[in-house]
């Protein structure tokens, strides 16, 4: 008994909004109308529905600097110039939203001198990184997102945002008057490191850029970029154990220089994107509500001139012929919404002739009864 009501209990709400089987899409051929989906005109989701382009490739280039971290490109007397390149597949998710898988491979120069004795004994000490990395970026296009409603023109310039997370591998030297330095008497060389892309060389990255839409296959992009290593070994500053941060031990402490722990970099660079498929836009160049109130103004300021008894009256009978069932009637005689001449008693002889028009009768005798 309570099983049956347990039964009766769940399968009474569904049966109670469950779809009209009368609104259901029951062939391949046919899609859900406006009663089943929610929305009409809806087809396939293939790639012959896309309306527009929405995958590019992207390459670019520009300088590199060490920045935030021991040992840095920019300082007051020189800026130390390194460069950057990248490439990246592009896929957009929505006018506002994409995806993009890139490689970057860059070098950068950075110098700093360590404090007291120890700096001047070691000079001005001089490393160099090179690192590659792979990520996946988020890219925002701030102007499709946040364009004014009543905003109707079109536009070429675009606001980006990037932010995403990936793997880094880097190759750093470290060269100075002392302790790293080329010598024979006392052996010693500089001082190299090596971090192979795995699971332990995660980084992170953000940024903003501007693209200008210069033809439906080309855009350029000029965009800054910074990258957060998460590595304090990434300025070639030296290894980042827990006793190299430990003054009474051993060794240089270049690592010491800056209290942060992760060494990051910043990148700015000129780029091209060019734009795949055969539509004529691409998907991060369209507006939605744009389109929305262009059509939507091709309505307010269209003209329609109502064209009445567009083939004309022939019979005169204030029936247009296009829907006159009746294209002879005789002048004069009284018609219906169809133009079909008026018989009210249904005797075959319209009232026109009828000399008897509420009583039925023969046509010989004028629609009148015969006595």
């Amino acid at each position: 008994m309570k099983l049956g009501l347990l039964l009766l209990a769940t399968s009474l709400p569904i049966a109670a909004f469950a779809q009209n089987s009368g609104t259901t899409v029951n062939s391949s051929t046919e899609y859900p109308n406006t009663f089943s989906s929610g929305s009409a005109n809806v087809k396939p989701f293939d790639n012959k529905s896309r309306l527009f382009r929405d995958w590019s490739i992207s390459v670019g280039g520009g300088p590199a600097f060490m920045v935030h971290s021991d040992l840095k490109s920019i300082r007051k007397d020189k800026t130390n110039w390194g460069y950057n390149a990248y490439v990246s597949v592009d896929k957009q998710i929505t006018h506002a939203f994409g995806l993009s898988l890139m490689y970057m491979r860059g070098e950068t120069k950075q110098t700093a001198q360590l404090p007291g004795a120890a700096g001047v004994k070691s000079g001005v000490a001089t490393a160099t990184t090179q690192f590659d990395n792979i990520s996946l970026l988020g890219d925002i296009n701030f102007s499709n997102l946040f364009r004014r409603v009543d905003n109707h023109s079109p536009y070429r310039w675009a606001f980006h945002g990037y932010m995403g997370i990936g793997l880094q591998g880097f190759r750093t030297s470290l060269h100075d008057n002392d302790e790293f330095r080329w010598s024979t008497t006392p052996r010693r060389t500089p001082l190299f490191i090596k971090q192979d892309i795995d699971i332990n060389s995660i980084f992170y990255q953000g940024g903003v850029g501007i693209k200008y839409n210069v033809s439906k296959l080309i855009d350029v992009e000029a965009r800054t970029m910074y990258i957060i290593s998460g590595d304090d070994e990434f300025d070639g500053g030296g290894w980042a154990d827990p006793n190299d941060y430990d003054p009474s031990t051993p060794g240089s402490k270049y690592n010491m220089l800056n209290s942060r722990r992760s060494d990051n970099a910043w990148t700015v660079s000129l780029g091209l994107s060019f734009k795949l498929g055969k539509h004529e836009s691409h998907l991060a160049w369209h507006d939605p509500l744009q389109e929305a109130y262009y059509r939507t103004n091709v309505l307010e300021n269209a003209s329609t001139d109502l064209v009445v008894c567009e083939k004309g009256d022939a019979d005169n009978d204030g029936v247009c012929d296009d829907w006159d069932r009746q294209l002879d009637t005789p002048a004069g005689a009284r018609v219906d919404g169809a133009g079909v001449a008026l018989d009210m008693d249904l005797d075959g002889v319209i009232d026109l002739y009828d000399k008897c028009v509420t009583v039925p009768g023969p046509v010989e005798n004028n629609g009148c009864p015969v006595k």
